[in-house]
């Protein structure tokens, strides 16, 4: 059973090397991850480092270093640094293409039911998520947003995998809860505006 409830976790993150990460099988990966994560936090927001001078400082020491490193190396005869060809393979811009086109057509679909179709239902959903952001956005900014959802990517998958079936039973309830409320609102709000909304385009 565990095993299981293993394998389900780690095949939902994908099953590769950023499950094992997340999972913390890559125990030095996951470690590093967090160390490297939370050192840009306290660079960039506590020590108010900028970003852009950050990585040119950090690229013009990279260059400087195996520009002398490949001119002592001629000298010496010593080998050249090594680095691999840098080119970027036209299968990896390609799956990286079909996944954002998937996504874009997912958001134009719903900006499409929600302009043309007058879909309330989705309306509703979309401008409560939108609101949601805005609002957890205020107290953060950009860069927190981003190390929460580092903090919350090495810590959410493993407490669930350790115990998935106390946080599913949770769940369950919560999810009958908020269907109930949800079903309040749609019964006693929404389907009175829809059905307004169609009175009046049919006296149209």
């Amino acid at each position: 059973m565990g095993d299981n409830r293993q394998s389900f976790v780690h095949h939902t993150l994908g099953g590769g090397s950023v499950a094992d990460v997340l999972l913390w099988r890559r125990w030095c990966a996951s470690v590093t991850l967090l160390v490297s994560s939370t050192a840009l936090w306290i660079l960039f927001e506590r020590a108010g480092y900028n970003v852009l001078s950050f990585v040119a400082n950090v690229l013009l020491l990279l260059v400087v270093i195996l520009f002398f490193w490949a001119k002592s190396a001629s000298l010496l005869n010593r080998p050249l640094p090594p680095i691999p060809d840098l080119e970027v393979h036209e299968e990896s811009v390609v799956k990286a293409a079909d996944m954002m086109r998937v996504w874009i057509n997912h958001v134009l679909m719903i900006a499409h039911d929600i302009a043309i179709g007058g879909n309330l239902k989705l309306f509703v959903k979309v401008s409560l998520v939108l609101w949601l952001i805005s609002y957890v956005g205020s107290f953060f900014n950009l860069l927190t947003f981003i190390y929460m959802g580092i903090l919350f990517s090495l810590s959410v998958p493993l407490l669930y995998d350790k115990y998935q079936n106390q946080i599913d039973d949770k769940l369950i309830i919560a999810q009958k809860i908020i269907q109930t409320q949800y079903k309040k609102i749609d019964d006693n709000v929404l389907r009175k505006i829809s059905r307004s909304s169609n009175k009046e385009k049919k006296t149209q």
